[in-house]
């Protein structure tokens, strides 16, 4: 059966001018009289006309696809990272395809085919990918405008956070409320990433005891591997040192969701016994009334997608480090 739908030639024909004209117009493309866009416009409106996809690729020279690469979409951060992503590309007519690196060797496959990659979209958002860890550039592996969640990556632009600093600011919190003796829970390296997040957090609550004259005891640094149940082992550690702490910092909400449960079921009030810090400002964070350093994740997939749209338009490489405030709640108080 023949295609019935309306063409720009349907278009042409109903205003009165070129094919030419009809196309640049509906492209918003320079060099269109404000009144002829606007009639055709309004023709294209009333003739129901929708461009079909693979030829209005073809005439842009656009294949209107963005990819996202992440880690692992399952945990917290690029999860919500890629609802911020996504609603704008939604919005801005552009598909998104996705590639996931979870399992160990993962990253170094992607980025060894990344051109091959690179040659179904027009960009690219890299989330805690970390391919600058090394040395490495964009260029050496994208021929696509890029945009690096999480580093500061060359020929790309970057949304970052401090996490050094704001991994400070949340032991200097507990520090104000009187407590001298901070455990801490960290997240190890995840397998074939190199990330520096975990080291970055680790100095910021070596440098708020030291700024502090608070010493730096190993004792009570313990591993939670990222989730629940590892705060939950934690914290049990912790409470098992000869001089357990009053207060813990989380390196993830997620490792202090388990340090309270843990804290309930040894007995322990929150926080009149014990003070609990996380970071993220995870979904469950305000319900559980978690003090906590707040990534406004979903805001910076917002901000990514964005970029990397003005970046296929020929805006300029740009470097953006996001602010990780202190959100104050129930699971802190002053010592005693």
């Amino acid at each position: 059966m023949a295609d019935s739908r309306p063409t720009i030639k349907d278009i042409a024909r109903v205003t009165g001018v070129s094919v030419a004209t009809v196309s640049r117009a509906l492209r918003d493309l320079p060099y269109v009289a404000p009144e002829t866009r606007s009639r055709v416009v309004e023709a294209a409106a009333e003739l129901q006309y929708e461009a079909h996809p693979q030829a209005s690729r073809l005439v842009s020279g656009r294949t209107w696809t963005v990819g996202v690469v992440a880690p692992q979409f399952g945990t917290w951060f690029p999860f919500r990272a890629l609802g911020g992503i996504n609603s704008v590309f939604a919005k801005a007519g552009y598909d998104v395809l996705i590639s996931m690196m979870s399992a160990p060797g993962d990253r170094r496959r992607f980025l060894e085919d990344a051109r091959s990659f690179c040659r179904r979209i027009d960009g690219i958002v890299l989330i805690d990918t970390f391919v600058g860890i090394e040395g490495d550039s964009a260029d050496a592996y994208f021929d696509r405008p890029a945009v690096a969640m999480g580093e500061v990556l060359e020929g790309a632009s970057s949304i970052t956070v401090d996490n050094r600093l704001a991994s400070r600011r949340a032991v200097e919190h507990l520090i104000e409320l009187g407590h001298g003796r901070i455990g801490l829970v960290t997240g190890p390296p995840l397998p074939d990433l190199p990330t520096p997040v975990p080291e970055q957090r680790r100095l910021g609550y070596e440098d708020a005891l030291e700024a502090a004259g608070l010493p730096v005891d190993p004792e009570i640094v313990v591993s939670g591997g990222w989730s629940a149940a590892g705060g939950t082992a934690a914290l049990a550690a912790l409470l098992d040192c000869s001089d357990r702490p009053t207060a813990v910092f989380c390196m993830s909400d997620e490792m202090a969701f388990g340090v309270l449960r843990a804290a309930a079921r040894r007995g322990l009030a929150v926080p009149d016994d014990l003070s609990v810090v996380g970071f993220d400002d995870h979904d469950l964070a305000g319900a559980l009334g978690l003090t906590t350093m707040r990534q406004a994740v979903d805001e910076m997939g917002v901000r990514a997608a964005e970029t990397v749209l003005g970046l296929i338009d020929g805006d300029p490489v740009t470097d953006l480090t996001w602010d990780v405030p202190l959100m104050v709640r129930e699971t802190t108080a002053k010592l005693g």
